[in-house]
């Protein structure tokens, strides 16, 4: 990741494709689906922005400053939303790696010394190491756990990723049982569910570079 042009590219497509998608689906739904979605979509696109090689794009530095606003204030959203379902409390944590991400990569944050502030970008470890470790915890199990539900059950790695048949998507789009670590309970597609998997995918690709 450190340096890689590439890797910030593919990143950058991943997440905006989902934040797309993600806005497709505030049109549709429920008002608690379409509000999830526009959180979605305002992740994934944040995400893209802050993954673009900073050799190529660089924010200016107030950007940072309104990276933390944003998604502090989307944190203290999610926090309130999770008095109504637990899958709420996916979306504060990824709200507060987005605000940690910014004030680490922040330029003259302590710790970041060289560090571009792109998620692709070379430069010095930054952050809290026991923070940015639970973190990667973090979501390498939401990963797993959501991948499993996407696989077949039956299989091996199904199983080993924590799968079943609860998990397991119809053909008509319906989730069969319990949801995905972070809840279906704000669409449950398959293509939803990839969609959120893709983006815990580049958040722990993104806290790699701390």
């Amino acid at each position: 990741m450190h340096g890689g042009a590439l890797a910030g590219w593919l990143l950058t497509a991943l997440c905006a494709v989902s934040g797309a998608y993600c806005l497709l689906r505030t049109r549709t739904g429920t008002p608690q689906e379409r509000s999830t979605a526009r959180g979605e979509a305002l992740m994934g696109f944040g995400m893209a922005a802050m993954a673009a090689p900073a050799a190529v794009l660089t924010l200016p530095e107030w950007t940072w400053a309104v990276y933390g606003a944003v998604f502090g204030a989307a944190a203290l959203r999610a926090l309130w939303s999770a008095r109504r379902g637990a899958h709420h409390l996916h979306h504060l944590v990824g709200s507060l790696a987005m605000v940690y991400m910014a004030v680490t990569m922040a330029p003259g944050a302590a710790g970041a010394g060289g560090h571009a502030g792109h998620g692709a970008a070379a430069g010095g470890a930054g952050g809290v190491p026991l923070l940015t470790g639970v973190l990667l915890l973090y979501y390498a199990l939401y990963v797993l756990r959501s991948a499993g539900h996407l696989i077949p059950a039956g299989t091996g790695v199904a199983s080993f990723a924590g799968g079943s048949a609860e998990g397991v998507v119809r053909g008509g789009g319906g989730v069969v049982g319990g949801g995905v670590v972070g809840g279906a309970a704000g669409g449950g597609t398959e293509l939803t569910m990839a969609c959120r998997l893709t983006m815990g995918i580049a958040m722990f690709a993104m806290l790699l570079t701390l």
